[in-house]
């Protein structure tokens, strides 16, 4: 891979999810899981500041009537029900360690759903970046992660997942699709791994 022509995409990076009061960080019943997610999506990002690479965050921000689910069920009924991502309210907001990042996080907004590509700018902004490969980071692998990863693959991207990045609702749902599903239109790999294939060669 190289950083030019290679984004992260990081889906959920929210107070709802990764806030110690955040109203769906219940979703993930493995203890600390969470957090080590977000201290692995750090370090990487950390990781790839100095290099030209896209870094593109894409939050999902409901209207407080949550038109957009209106017929929800599943998780989105848990989402509607729980009140998470209110347009306006704390638990929407970007997570303050993203932030600090100031303008090197590039955030499409629009997301209302499961696929971060449904209703946003975000092809549009890889396409004009150049970007050929995508890297799939957050909340929840079976549902966003994997709805993001095909439809980035279907509109020609080489997908990646992060597996150290990414977080089930259970351990056997992570290695379930880390295993049968992702490999089935794109890659896995952990955090460090992807480090070391995107760092410049030095001689």
């Amino acid at each position: 891979m190289n950083p030019e022509t290679t984004a992260l995409i990081l889906v959920g990076y929210q107070n709802d999810y990764f806030a110690a009061n955040g109203v769906l960080r219940g979703v993930v019943e493995e203890p600390n899981r969470v957090d080590s997610v977000l201290a692995n999506t750090l370090a990487f990002i950390r990781a790839m500041i100095p290099t030209p690479m896209s870094l593109i965050a894409t939050p999902i921000v409901l209207e407080p009537n949550y038109r957009a689910l209106a017929n929800s069920v599943g998780i989105l009924d848990t989402i509607k029900s729980s009140g998470a991502f209110k347009a306006g309210t704390a638990g929407a907001d970007n997570i303050p360690e993203l932030t600090a990042f100031g303008d090197r996080i590039t955030y499409v907004k629009g997301k209302v759903g499961f696929n971060a590509f449904s209703n946003t700018e975000l092809d549009r902004v890889l396409q004009d970046r150049g970007i050929k490969d995508v890297l799939v980071a957050g909340m929840v692998t079976s549902l966003c992660i994997d709805s993001t990863g095909r439809a980035a693959y279907e509109r020609g991207y080489s997908v990646k997942i992060l597996s150290d990045c990414t977080s089930a609702r259970t351990p056997a749902e992570q290695d379930f699709f880390c295993k049968n599903i992702f490999p089935l239109y794109g890659g896995v790999l952990d955090s460090r791994q992807a480090i070391e294939q995107l760092s410049p060669v030095t001689a």
